[in-house]
């Protein structure tokens, strides 16, 4: 798990809620169960604040970081489409996109990934389509600074034609199979916690389930029902993500309230 992806979903699971801040102290003690070195945290955090997703500040326990507004709009996003609380419907439209391609490597790849979040699959390497506008695409694609046009477009061949895109565009197959392995993986992690395990087991547990389940914001456009398969894997996957994610909040909540409490708390002065 790298630092900088962990800080995602930390501050999008745990601190958004709480306000999107947090002492550095505390960033190091709620990623140190997952097995990330304070200086991965540093460096992460530092490399965020450049990226304008991290917002340096003064907190009464010391440095701190706060989320900017850029990253709170896209933690939002992906935490409706994590916990899946849109209902996805479709009026037979596609959003399409044709776009310069980048000359340049790294940035044609952050393009292409940028898409690829907000719900874009490609038909060519200049072409993208999506069952819904992404959040924000505009601007993605504005600071991505190439030339592009976006369209609204439907098939002449209605639903039949649009299932024939759709599988051009994303290989539904390949999404159904990491859905099973995601299922298969996480299921003896989950029951070995129970009752008798402590906060910070629950807590680990419960972030690596959503750190794993997160990587399907990169793979699954969550296409209406319409387009999909019978029997997609995607909706028993979603619904074991969905039972084991809420048996651990509680836990999970106590533990990073612990070290919230314990960061932020004034240090005793020896002697009294």
């Amino acid at each position: 798990m790298q630092a900088r992806s962990a800080l995602f979903d930390l501050y999008g699971d745990h601190l958004r809620p709480r306000g999107g801040r947090a002492p550095v102290a505390a960033l190091v003690k709620l990623l140190a169960p997952l097995g990330i070195a304070p200086p991965a945290v540093r460096t992460a955090v530092s490399r965020m604040v450049r990226q304008g997703w991290l917002h340096p500040l003064r907190l009464s326990a010391g440095p701190g970081y706060l989320l900017t507004p850029k990253a709170a709009r896209r933690l939002d996003e992906a935490a409706a489409r994590i916990y899946r609380t849109t209902k996805i419907g479709w009026d037979g439209r596609f959003d399409l996109i044709t776009l310069e391609v980048p000359a340049n490597r790294r940035d044609r790849l952050r393009l292409n990934s940028n898409l690829t979040f907000l719900g874009y699959g490609m038909l060519t390497e200049g072409t993208w389509v999506a069952t819904r506008p992404g959040e924000d695409i505009d601007v993605v694609l504005t600071e991505s600074g190439v030339r592009f046009e976006r369209f609204t477009a439907t098939h002449a061949a209605g639903t039949t034609g649009a299932m024939a895109v759709v599988r051009q565009a994303w290989d539904l197959g390949e999404i159904g199979e990491a859905y099973e392995g995601f299922i298969a993986e996480q299921r003896p992690l989950l029951a070995a916690i129970t009752v008798r395990s402590d906060d910070e087991e629950a807590y680990a547990a419960r972030f690596r389930l959503v750190h794993a389940w997160r990587t399907f914001l990169f793979r699954d456009p969550q296409l209406p029902p319409a387009l999909l398969p019978e029997r997609w894997p995607g909706t028993s996957a979603a619904a074991f993500f969905d039972r084991h994610a809420a048996r651990l909040r509680p836990a999970a909540d106590r533990y990073v309230d612990q070290c919230l409490d314990a960061c932020t708390r004034p240090t005793r002065q020896k002697g009294t």
